[in-house]
């Protein structure tokens, strides 16, 4: 039988550690004399004082400590699912080691463009609508003007802040007839006409989002970096790629000054 002191000093705790194991009845005393209170601990304690101490290391509360350590299976449930959230904390620690290697790859330039990957939702939104087969990419700046003036004939408002963005139905990059969709987020619906339907869109939970400064004809760059981007950190493509339109040739003189935001709704695994 070890004195409280002397057991202490052989397992390196605190005498006020041992009182409080005795208090939650985690870890009682072999023997209290009734007339000093002193308490008296065994050799045959050791054995579960080091497995309250090593499940207390790896991160354990001792509320659920005292929950599991009498069951037959306890522990070996709480280590597996312990195992569990540790992978779970190196794999997202390597995301973010990914993230900062390739950040740092940009700032030294050894990327085509700096691009700055984040992660947010997209809004629900009613949206003016309309999908057409364009022989070419100059034919949007014929398509989109006569879009705005059949939205204002039909009272369509459009909604603060703008969100306009086209989504292309192809599943892969063309030069000619292209099937497009180009959306306009508006306060209400409107009656559809022959060219300009109205639809509601549901929120996305998470979508891959980067700027893209300057001219369309670099897209390859912004679409070929978001999808390195997602695989390299362990998502999924779950639906169409957006673009969604910032800046453009109807508010700024220049290529240079036109901002795309690249929108692509992901999921994890």
């Amino acid at each position: 039988m070890y004195q409280i002191g002397i057991f202490s000093k052989m397992n390196r705790i605190t005498t006020k550690t041992l009182r409080l194991y005795d208090e939650m009845e985690l870890l009682k005393p072999a023997y209290v004399d009734k007339l000093t209170g002193y308490r008296y601990y065994s050799s045959e304690q050791l054995p579960r004082l080091n497995r309250i101490l090593t499940l207390k290391q790896m991160g354990m509360s001792l509320v659920d400590i005292k929950k599991i350590i009498d069951e037959e299976n306890g522990i070996d449930v709480f280590l597996r699912l312990k195992e569990k959230e540790l992978l779970k904390n190196i794999e997202e620690e390597q995301i973010k080691l990914s993230s900062v290697r390739n950040y740092m790859k940009r700032l030294k330039g050894e990327l085509d463009m700096i691009y700055h990957p984040v992660i947010k939702s997209l809004p629900e939104c009613i949206v003016a609508s309309i999908r057409f087969i364009a022989p070419n990419y100059n034919y949007y700046f014929d398509i989109i003007p006569k879009m705005g003036k059949e939205m204002h004939r039909l009272g369509a408002v459009c909604a603060e802040p703008e969100y306009c963005f086209n989504i292309y139905h192809d599943g892969e990059y063309k030069e000619e007839n292209i099937d497009v969709e180009v959306c306009e987020a508006v306060v209400d619906y409107c009656q559809d006409s022959d060219t300009v339907k109205f639809k509601k869109l549901e929120s996305v939970k998470e979508a891959l989002c980067i700027l893209h400064k300057g001219s369309y004809k670099l897209f390859p760059n912004a679409y070929n970096f978001a999808f390195e981007w997602i695989k390299d950190n362990h998502y999924s493509v779950i639906d169409l790629p957006r673009e969604s339109y910032i800046d453009g040739i109807w508010n700024k003189d220049s290529e240079k000054e036109w901002l795309t935001e690249i929108q692509v709704p992901i999921s994890k695994g």
